[in-house]
């Protein structure tokens, strides 16, 4: 898990940089909050963020509501790391778009604790995200099969997207999970195996 620190103070950011490495999550660092706005909208950007509240350029809380304006495939796990204790500064962090915060100087147990906490709702998006998408094959495989399908009435094969004919199981099967399995209906056995059984016991 690749995680962002952003935090201007260079002895903070070296220990949380030493601290994340040793717990064995990759970091990403930079120095301001135009940096960090520009790693999280970036390709490729890490799932978790850990900012400073106050930095050059732009502060923790503008990068947060940026972030949050704008349209970021897989939004970040951001905690806010900040001097300011109060509850007025908390609420204002949170409805800025920050998941969680931490107050300077950080205790390594509590911090270790809030990011397994933003791992966890990580997990459980990308396990959404999954379904959502396993979802959406379904019903495109189901739309496919709802369309009208051309077939001769003679063999009764289908006649695919490229234009090649194939047999009906054959491509329900191609669009679709099901599979085949054959047998005799009642009707056809009437009509077809009986009179040849019949025919091979008279002869």
């Amino acid at each position: 898990m690749r995680i962002l620190i952003a935090e201007d103070d260079l002895v903070s950011r070296k220990m949380l940089e030493a601290t994340l490495s040793r717990w064995g999550y990759e970091v990403v660092v930079t120095c301001d909050g135009q940096g960090a706005l520009d790693s999280l909208t970036g390709p490729d950007a890490p799932r978790v963020a850990i900012l400073d509240w106050m930095m050059p350029s732009l502060d923790g809380v503008d990068v947060c509501r940026k972030v949050r304006e704008g349209s970021v495939a897989q939004p970040p796990y951001i905690i806010l790391l900040t001097a300011k204790g109060n509850k007025e500064d908390i609420v204002s962090g949170l409805e800025a778009g920050a998941d969680d915060y931490v107050i300077k100087p950080f205790d390594r147990e509590e911090l270790r604790a809030r990011l397994q906490a933003g791992l966890r709702i990580i997990t459980l998006q990308n396990q959404l995200a999954a379904r959502v998408r396993e979802l959406e094959e379904a019903i495109t495989r189901i739309r496919t099969l709802q369309g009208l399908l051309p077939i001769c009435s003679y063999c009764k094969r289908v006649r695919d997207d490229g234009d090649y004919w194939k047999q009906v199981e054959t491509y329900i099967s191609d669009h679709s999970d099901a599979r085949f399995s054959h047998g005799i209906c009642p009707d056809c056995y009437e009509s077809v195996v009986r009179p040849q059984l019949q025919t091979l016991k008279a002869g």
